[in-house]
């Protein structure tokens, strides 16, 4: 109860720290220890200058850190103010040219500045001289990607580029270093320019999914409802020996894996689909010879298996999941990982920002991907590109987002509700892919309407690998607790499919009884607050069966790393900087909900509890406590120099700041 503290005594402790000769802001150097670590903040704090920007939000606060505004409003309203909740749909975007207002040229910086595509017409400078003498000054004397690869790529345009910079501006080289990482590939499933023209031309080919498609297209069966692809040709049907189809949702036969003895095996129907007509199957051009895998097609008991029960999986976290993240979590234990939701339409037309998702780091010994899509044309092309272009071992499909921008389109949490759509989905997608396809869902649409394990049996039997359940409804959103009996009743209908549990793990008592429930493991993801958002230590304290009091300065260093990774990724120019800056922005937006082993009453710290504003064991600890965003970019600042002056910040979601 000693580290309990009013509102008012909170934000004026973190203000009489804050002010000049206080700790504002480190500057980009490094210490050894972490007393020297605040000396060295307080040196630098009082030479910055605060942004003019930021000096006028400060000037409208009042002493608590409340808007004076918003204090007059305050006193009118009733003591329990409604929370905040939803996506903060407006917030300013800010784009490169807002930092810098002269870039140099890229042929300039990669040493080829007389090959420039637009010659004179090119808006950008091509004098070094003229640049430098307008380019803000250096963020630190150390650049994480001379002293990791020993080479700077961005060259006079790095924010640490007195690190590597020579006489005239000559970009230094560690040549020994270098050429360890010669022809190495840290970071795969890029988008290649030749791919990206194909897609914009619309020249890729898909074969598989179209071959798929045009059996959608063609009815058959008493009722015509579902096309020859979907299971109902009376051929196959004669066959093999399949159970007879029912009605509703599972109209296809169930077909026995291996042929009977004396038969000649047959392509499954269900995963490969192929026209039974003479007429049809010349009309297909072939170029080259015909190879078995073009006759023979896999079953699906010869794929790759997805070989992860009791493995603990990182979900697919939109925004804070990006590549630097993952890496923090696979330091910490984390044995899948997943990228970030990717829409399919958006990879077809050849988005570079959606290909991003895609990245793998080459530490992810294990990685997927997740799509999300409301079509089975635009989901099985998007699986046939992935299948041939990128490297992944599993391919997922987002059934649980519940934003409205996806759900009114048919996708997400719609599928659930589309029962025909998302069969030729999941069937289109598993015939165009060699590796497995899971799905992800929720437990139903509505709050106290569960449909989950009406579909789970279908799933497995469309031929999903995996199901990962979230324990909550559509309209719960991340309110209320997951329902983990509902989650142990679905595992039991799903055997012998593996299925992963979702919701509410931030400790490892959480793990243990999440495993007692019968799952085949857990997804660690992004409940609010967050499991793996808030620490991403978890997955040490799961694996060690212990709670971690971690200090400040070891989170900090987290920080610090993923900041490092960040550069790496995004790049140690302006641009780079500022993106590193924005993401880590936003995962400090969690990252403030956590309680520190130390301070709590009980053990442990539940997913949905809310603190009282209480003070840390040092000044660096509270300030990490804090929920006001100005509080976030003083963190920043310590990692990654001032922010630009017309520099803004707001989290993507509302609950996530109390200001």
């Amino acid at each position: 109860r000693r580290f309990l503290a009013s509102k008012e005594q909170f934000h004026a402790y973190l203000q009489a720290r804050g002010e000049p000769g206080g700790q504002a802001g480190r500057g980009g150097e490094e210490e050894e220890e972490v007393e020297e670590k605040k000396e060295e903040e307080e040196e630098v704090g009082s030479c910055q200058s605060e942004p003019p920007a930021k000096r006028v939000r400060s000037e409208d606060l009042g002493p608590d850190g409340e808007s004076r505004k918003d204090a007059g409003a305050e006193e009118k309203e009733p003591t329990e103010r409604k929370r905040a909740r939803g996506q903060n749909k407006s917030r300013p975007c800010m784009k490169p040219n807002h930092y810098e207002q002269s870039r140099l040229c890229p042929s300039v910086t990669q040493g080829c500045a007389e090959k420039c595509y637009f010659g004179p017409r090119c808006r950008f400078l091509h004098d070094v001289g003229e640049y430098m003498a307008t380019k803000p000054a250096d963020l630190g004397r150390s650049c994480v990607l001379f002293e990791t690869f020993g080479k700077c790529i961005y060259g006079v345009t790095c924010r640490f580029a007195q690190a590597h910079l020579g006489n005239d501006y000559q970009n230094i080289v560690n040549t020994d270093l270098a050429k360890q990482w010669e022809g190495k590939s840290l970071v795969r499933n890029n988008l290649s320019k030749d791919l990206q023209h194909q897609l914009r031309k619309r020249k890729f080919i898909f074969k598989k999914a179209d071959e798929y498609l045009r059996g959608l297209a063609k009815p058959c069966g008493d009722g015509g409802k579902v096309g020859k692809a979907m299971g109902c040709s009376t051929e196959e049907q004669e066959v093999s020996n399949c159970t007879t189809p029912q009605q509703g949702l599972g109209d296809s036969p169930e077909c026995p894996v291996l042929p009977e003895p004396g038969e000649d095996p047959k392509p499954d129907a269900l995963q490969s689909p192929s026209p039974t007509g003479g007429e049809e199957a010349s009309a297909v051009k072939t170029v080259g010879p015909v190879t078995d895998e073009d006759m023979i097609k896999l079953r699906s008991c010869e794929k790759k298996k997805l070989e992860i029960q009791g493995k603990l999986y990182l979900a697919p976290l939109t925004t804070c999941g990006n590549l630097p993240f993952r890496r923090i979590c696979k330091r910490f234990g984390a044995d899948v990982t997943c990228g970030e939701m990717a829409v399919c339409t958006n990879l077809l037309q050849g988005q570079s920002s959606e290909w991003a998702l895609l990245k793998r780091h080459h530490t992810e010994d294990i990685f997927g991907v997740q799509l999300e899509g409301a079509f089975p044309d635009t989901m099985t092309k998007c699986a046939e590109l992935l299948n041939q272009t990128i490297e992944v071992d599993f391919v997922d499909i987002n059934v649980g987002c519940p934003i409205d921008l996806v759900y009114k389109k048919g996708g997400g949490c719609a599928l659930m509700t589309r029962s025909n759509k998302f069969e030729q989905i999941v069937r289109g997608m598993n015939s165009v892919l060699d590796v497995p396809l899971t799905v992800k869902i929720r437990t139903g649409v509505q709050e106290k309407i569960n449909v989950a394990h009406k579909i789970i049996p279908k799933i497995r039997e469309w031929g999903a690998s995996m199901v990962t359940l979230h324990g909550r409804s559509r309209e719960q959103r991340y309110t209320r607790g997951a329902d983990w009996d509902y989650i142990a009743e679905c595992a039991k209908i799903a055997s012998p499919m593996p299925l992963f549990g979702n919701g509410d793990i931030l400790s490892y008592e959480d793990a243990n009884r999440a495993m007692q429930m019968g799952v085949s493991g857990i997804m660690i993801a992004r409940q609010v607050p967050v499991g793996a958002l808030i620490k991403p230590w978890l997955f040490t304290e799961i694996k060690e069966q212990r709670h971690w009091d971690i200090s400040s300065s070891e989170r900090f260093d987290i920080l610090k790393d993923f900041t490092n990774y960040g550069l790496e990724h995004w790049g140690s120019d302006t641009q780079g900087v500022e993106k590193t800056r924005k993401f880590l922005l936003e995962w400090l937006s969690f990252l403030c909900r956590y309680i520190p082993v130390g301070l709590l009453e009980h053990l442990p710290q539940k997913i949905n509890e809310r603190p009282p504003y209480y003070m840390g064991r040092d000044y660096l600890e509270t300030l990490m406590a804090s929920q006001n965003v100005d509080d976030w970019i003083k963190i920043s600042e310590m990692l990654l120099g001032p922010v630009p002056t017309s520099f803004t910040f707001l989290p993507k979601h509302k609950a996530n700041s109390y200001r």
